[in-house]
């Protein structure tokens, strides 16, 4: 199978498995994609998810030499599920990407769907479709912008020019630069530390950050109050009295 998941405890990894095609996806893997993050979404007892591309490579974007097949051809429609398997989806819960090698084209948006990024040092992203007359129509042209701001995502769209792991760091791409080899372990990790936070709070802080880009700033703070006030019931309250006994004084954190 070109997709596979692994649990350890509240960590999900859902495994993009397609080797010989540095992990293009087609419309089976797509397919697989999309449901297994829709059962991670579901599934009460996981907090965290990583996409991981096996192999060396994140994933290449979409398979082009399945175009000519319509039952393993991409789905583009504007309507319905997203070309790539998961990229149309709103999870309710963070998902980080582990990057290795290239994350291109459709790789690219895959990563850009995902909350947070975790790059090896000789990880390559790129508008490589550019060169083929292959258009983003998975999340690039509204994520990327979101993401590192208009002027670098023009140079990525227009130029289709590689950008390393180090520049991809600093405009923002890329939030953990690792050495090679490492970009699973590190995400599972910091998967492991944001699963161990008071979830309530995390995932309406997550969800506000999200819902403002639809909003005019005076009714996105009215929706972040909305969201977090019944949070300090819930969770804050908790929170304080464990400060008040003395947890976290100083700036340690490594009992919490």
């Amino acid at each position: 199978m070109a997709v596979h998941v692994e649990k350890r405890g509240a960590v999900t990894t859902v495994i993009l498995d397609r080797p010989q095609a540095r992990n293009a996806v087609d419309r089976p893997t797509a397919d697989a994609l999309r449901q297994a993050f829709k059962d991670f979404d579901a599934d009460d007892d996981a907090k965290v998810a990583v996409l991981w591309g096996a192999g060396g490579h994140f994933c290449a974007g979409a398979d082009l030499k399945a175009v000519a097949d319509g039952d393993q051809r991409n789905d583009v429609s504007p309507e319905g599920e997203g070309p790539m398997g998961p990229t149309r989806l709103m999870m309710s819960k963070p998902v980080i990407a582990a990057v290795s090698g290239f994350a291109v084209a459709g790789g690219l948006e895959l990563a850009l769907w995902c909350d947070l990024r975790v790059a090896e040092n000789d990880a390559t992203f790129g508008v490589y479709c550019r060169r083929w007359g292959v258009p983003l129509i998975d999340g690039g042209t509204v994520r990327l912008p979101r993401l590192i701001g208009h002027s670098r995502a023009l140079d990525m769209i227009l130029t289709g020019r590689a950008v390393g792991a180090e520049e991809a760091l600093q405009m923002g791409l890329a939030n953990r630069v690792v050495a090679r080899g490492e970009a699973r372990a590190a995400a599972e990790a910091l998967a492991g530390e944001i699963s161990r936070f008071p979830q309530a709070c995390m995932l309406a802080d997550r969800s506000s950050s999200y819902r403002q880009w639809d909003m005019s700033l005076d009714a996105a703070l009215h929706d972040e109050a909305e969201g977090g006030l019944p949070i300090i019931e819930q969770e804050a309250i908790k929170g304080a009295a464990r400060f008040k006994s003395g947890l976290g004084r100083h700036g340690d954190f490594s009992s919490i």
